[in-house]
């Protein structure tokens, strides 16, 4: 996987401003951000998914341009082809295991009274072990199968690339450490590309093979 990236934007709240002006390219299947909050790396990952627009710049992911500023070209989400892992895993509640998995699959067919039943659908569960919570729903699972659930969702429509927003944070050190293992292994056999955020060194240990540190805004050094 490529991706290349020169996006800058200026954000502005009362009293107070950000500057965000991030600039890398990356040949890797592992490519982690790594800095402090506040420091730009969730509005990074906002921008190559869609749900932010740059001021100026481009992002290009395998040479397929997703925004460029100068040639007027910002598509939108659901043409990026990118899967997104959010921090809270933003399962829908009112929705089951295999509901919230057949979710991330186009043309509603979340709808489907048997999602379960989706070839697809039916792939991810046994993937990761969810075909007895099938029929659950997330407040009766725990937080380590919510965040297959999460997983399952993001990679049940074949994204390009993987996009995970401080993926293990709301676990426990124990589950933490486990979970880390599971998505180095799983990301190792599926040979899905990723791109990672985090503020914790275990997390860039265990899955930077590409690490640029981000701090202010910036890139503040590329390991």
């Amino acid at each position: 996987m490529t991706i290349e990236l020169q996006i800058s934007k200026s954000l502005h709240a009362g009293d107070r401003s950000f500057e965000l002006d991030i600039g890398f390219v990356a040949a890797s299947h592992r490519v982690v951000l790594y800095g402090p909050s506040g420091s730009g790396k969730s509005l990074t990952l906002k921008a190559v998914a869609g749900l932010m627009t740059p001021d100026a710049g481009h992002i290009r992911l395998n040479g397929r341009t997703l925004f460029d500023s100068g040639q007027g070209i910002d598509l939108p989400p659901q043409r990026r082809n990118v899967g997104y892992l959010f921090q809270d895993y933003a399962l829908f509640p009112h929705l089951t295991v295999a509901q919230n998995i057949a979710f991330g699959l186009a043309r509603g067919c979340f709808n489907l009274r048997r999602p379960g039943t989706h070839p697809a659908v039916q792939k991810w569960l046994a993937a990761f072990e969810l075909q007895a919570i099938a029929g659950s729903y997330p407040n009766q699972i725990s937080g380590g199968q919510r965040q297959r659930v999460a997983l399952a969702r993001a990679l049940v429509s074949t994204p390009d690339i993987l996009l995970l927003d401080e993926p293990f944070s709301a676990l426990d050190p124990a589950l933490r450490q486990r979970m880390r293992h599971e998505l180095a292994e799983l990301q190792q056999r599926l040979q899905v590309p990723m791109l990672l955020i985090t503020h914790d060194p275990s997390d860039v240990e265990a899955l930077g093979d590409t690490v640029f540190e981000v701090d202010h805004g910036r890139i503040a050094r590329p390991g």
